[in-house]
């Protein structure tokens, strides 16, 4: 697919999640294949504009690290717009606004979903962006502020019209949060309001099949897949390989779980300093060993870690103590394995309701308390 000028590898995102898609988490999940485009963590234009040393650390990349768009969050016009310039100037490919970020801090000063709620002031503000560079422009938004208020078509028309190239569309309203079903119709009518820019689906894209589901019934151009890719990073190469070939690729097996896991820690350690990159990652392994089996001494013992040292000595005791659920040959015995994922928008409808998952699980960390 295109978008702008741009001819991608694949119709395949990595959405911004706060705290989550820095530049180890894109450069990880990159090496492993498949992914189309990525955007960094969600950044403040103001503090961007200051150079906040946090903000500049958000909007770091490499050569590796594209095709990059920088997400924006504000609400001035003015400063939005020269951050807009200085993304420019940092070479990013894209600029992205936050139009769709549900928690408090950043709909308090008027960003994210707020921004769904005055059409009229919103668009003049992307009107400045679109002016002020040359690079696409791109919009992430929720389906409304809630199901009275379903604004998301209505507001990629305007956007369309002031000069956005691309809608990125959760389905789900901002009184939703993380929780319910993604709404596939929702996003279809977002498809359908626009005569010429691409919309790409989002929200509990957590298999191939469930990206392939979204497709087919919202007629989106393309996938955006966040908390999906930390459950599974190799979640983009086994979905494109999908998408091409219909041939689902199995889930990778424990020892390349742990060789990933080992490089995105490294990363870690490269890029914030082996304690503070240690004692950040501390919010990450958990995602891995969601897949793992059981796995409860191994989340205990990794939330303490402080150094590489201690990073390696909690995989060898977890790996230790992993083998009684293990055949001779090293594989989990099958009464132990994680059950298969599901959508939400996927899911049985006789499904018992005890067995539902009625929400993303959020990870702890910044978008708990922002």
């Amino acid at each position: 697919m295109r978008l702008g000028p741009y001819e991608l590898s694949s119709n395949l995102f990595l959405s911004p999640l706060a705290g989550y898609t820095n530049l180890p988490m894109r450069l990880t999940v990159r090496e492993l294949g498949g992914l189309g485009w990525a955007t960094t963590d969600l950044v403040n234009a103001r503090s961007l504009l200051e150079r906040n040393p946090t903000a500049l650390k958000l909007v770091a990349s490499a050569p590796a690290d594209r095709p990059l768009a920088i997400q924006l969050f504000g609400s001035v016009p003015e400063e939005m717009r020269d951050a807009a310039v200085m993304c420019q100037e940092l070479g990013a490919e894209s600029v992205d606004i936050n139009m769709g970020c549900p928690v408090k801090k950043v709909v308090k000063i008027g960003g994210g979903s707020a921004m769904m709620t005055e059409l009229d002031k919103t668009a003049a503000l992307v009107r400045g962006m679109v002016a002020a560079v040359k690079i696409p422009v791109t919009a992430k938004m929720r389906l409304g502020w809630d199901d009275d208020n379903l604004t998301a078509p209505d507001l990629a028309q305007v956007l369309e019209d002031v000069g956005v190239a691309a809608i990125f569309v959760h389905g789900r309203t901002r009184a939703q949060g993380f929780a319910g079903t993604v709404n596939l119709a929702g996003i279809r009518s977002v498809v359908t309001a626009v005569r010429r820019i691409p919309v790409i689906g989002n929200g509990d894209v957590t298999t191939p099949e469930a990206a392939k589901h979204m497709l087919e019934e919202t007629g989106c151009t393309g996938v955006s897949i966040g908390r999906g890719a930390f459950y599974d990073p190799w979640i983009f190469r086994r979905t494109r390989h999908f998408l091409q070939t219909g041939e689902l690729l199995p889930e990778p097996d424990f020892a390349e779980r742990l060789r990933v896991l080992r490089r995105h820690f490294g990363r870690y350690v490269e890029f914030y300093g082996e304690d503070h990159g240690s004692r950040l990652f501390r919010k990450v392994a958990p995602w891995y060993a969601k897949r793992f089996g059981p796995a409860k001494p191994f989340k205990n013992r990794i939330i303490t870690i402080t150094s590489r040292a201690d990073f390696e000595a909690a995989i060898a005791e977890y790996t230790a103590w992993r083998a009684q659920f293990c055949d001779e040959r090293g594989e989990l015995l099958e009464k132990f394995a994680p059950a298969p994922l599901t959508a939400s928008f996927m899911r049985d409808p006789d499904e018992p309701a005890s067995t539902a998952r009625e929400a993303i699980p959020v990870p702890k960390g910044p978008i708990d308390t922002w």
